[in-house]
């Protein structure tokens, strides 16, 4: 991994992905020299990762996967590092070639990183080439967080999602952009929520696929689910909004087990540092839909754009560059409600995906965001927007920042 040596710290300085062979080779052997346990004793994944899964993907990476991919794909994209508040931070940024185009910073989360976004770089930014018109087009920048692929990896504490937040606002700053508007999903919705709280001037609006709408009331009840107190939901809900709750319980009580482990005790984690088979099953064990469609893809039949090799390329982005822990930590800095609101008070579009970790009613989303400009309910798409739907997802960015052009 190389980079220009910076003349001052707020230089912006190319970056190329370097992947030195012996690193290759030393994981290739670690694939193969995978210690499996027994068999999960029950039928479905309940226990977590199942064995065949695992099976069919270190299968797959130790003997067919193309190890330059990750490499080759990122290279195919303008990458630059720079240095904000001491810390390394690597983005990609391409340029639109359409005038007037709409600069637009775009945050992935976790077990994610920017390989989450490269396909939906050449149709945010030239959309006449992918079926669309010139004037949707923007510039894109797609920072990697903090401890999170070529990004620096935090030596001290403090790197939480405001202070991210705040440093994207400075990278856009350092951009020269004046305006321009911002999107997240997972941490990256977290992210832009705050930025948009904290509201630039230059911030025209921000777009949410993992929206934070629970309010107050919702999420003390859901605390209480939490520490075992089991006080009911707020009465009077809608059908809508039963449902979010009702999923947001199960989220909180047996479905975010990752989250509560790296929130609590992220340096315990030493088996994703040192087995690339350990750091694929943290990884693969999301949600329970995404890790249904990753089984699927590796059995050879991928859902929507998420295929064996993608995910794959993320997995090996997050080895190389040894991340597997450092990325964690952001869980244990946060000190925000994951699904509360934020206070964001520019402008604000959501798109609420079926497969998403709960769909947020819109009377929610109306109270979190004052100045709700678009609000969408698909019929299709998941929790890894981007990835997995490119073209829904590209689609959703033009028509929620349309009118803020």
């Amino acid at each position: 991994m190389t980079s220009t040596v910076p003349e001052t710290a707020t230089e912006i300085r190319p970056f190329s992905v370097e992947v030195p062979e012996e690193e290759l080779a030393d994981l290739r052997r670690r694939i193969a020299a995978t210690r499996w346990p027994e068999k999960e004793t029950v039928a479905d994944d309940t226990q977590g990762v199942q064995l065949a899964t695992m099976r069919n993907l270190v299968r797959y990476w130790g003997s067919e996967y193309d190890f330059g991919r990750v490499e080759a794909r990122l290279n195919a994209f303008t990458q630059f590092m720079t240095e904000i508040d001491g810390l390394d931070i690597h983005f990609i940024h391409v340029r639109s070639p359409h005038e007037n185009a709409l600069p637009l910073i775009i945050t992935h989360g976790w077990p994610g990183s920017i390989i989450e976004m490269l396909n939906v770089i050449g149709p945010l930014t030239d959309p006449p080439a992918h079926g669309g018109d010139a004037e949707d087009a923007f510039d894109v920048v797609i920072p990697s967080m903090p401890g999170y692929g070529f990004s620096g990896k935090p030596t001290t504490t403090g790197w939480d999602p405001v202070h991210i937040a705040r440093a994207w606002i400075a990278l856009m700053r350092r951009l020269g952009y004046t305006r321009y508007v911002a999107q997240g999903g997972d941490w990256g919705a977290q992210i832009t929520d705050v930025m948009g709280a904290e509201a630039p001037p230059e911030l025209l609006g921000i777009h949410s696929n993992m929206p934070g709408t629970v309010p107050p009331d919702i999420s003390k009840a859901l605390a209480s689910n939490v520490l075992g107190a089991g006080d009911p939901p707020p009465s009077g809900l809608s059908a809508d909004e039963q449902r979010a709750y009702d999923r947001l319980s199960f989220l909180f009580t047996k479905g975010i087990g990752y989250a509560l482990e790296m929130g609590l005790r992220p340096q315990t984690l030493y088996g994703l540092a040192d087995s690339p088979v350990a750091l694929a099953a943290w990884m693969l064990d999301h949600d329970a839909r995404s890790y249904a469609d990753i089984a699927r893809a590796f059995e050879g039949d991928p859902a929507g754009n998420l295929t064996r090799d993608e995910v794959l390329d993320n997995i090996t982005l997050t080895w190389v560059t040894n991340t597997g822990v450092s990325s964690g930590r952001l869980y244990w800095e946060n000190n925000l409600g994951f699904f509360d609101v934020k206070g964001a008070t520019v402008p604000a579009a959501v798109s609420v995906f079926p497969n998403e970790l709960y769909q947020a009613p819109r009377s929610w989303a109306e109270k979190a965001y004052p100045n709700l400009i678009y609000f969408n309910q698909l019929d299709a798409g998941n929790h890894f927007a981007a990835w997995q739907e490119p073209e829904l997802f590209t689609n959703e960015l033009r028509a929620a920042f349309r009118s803020l052009r």
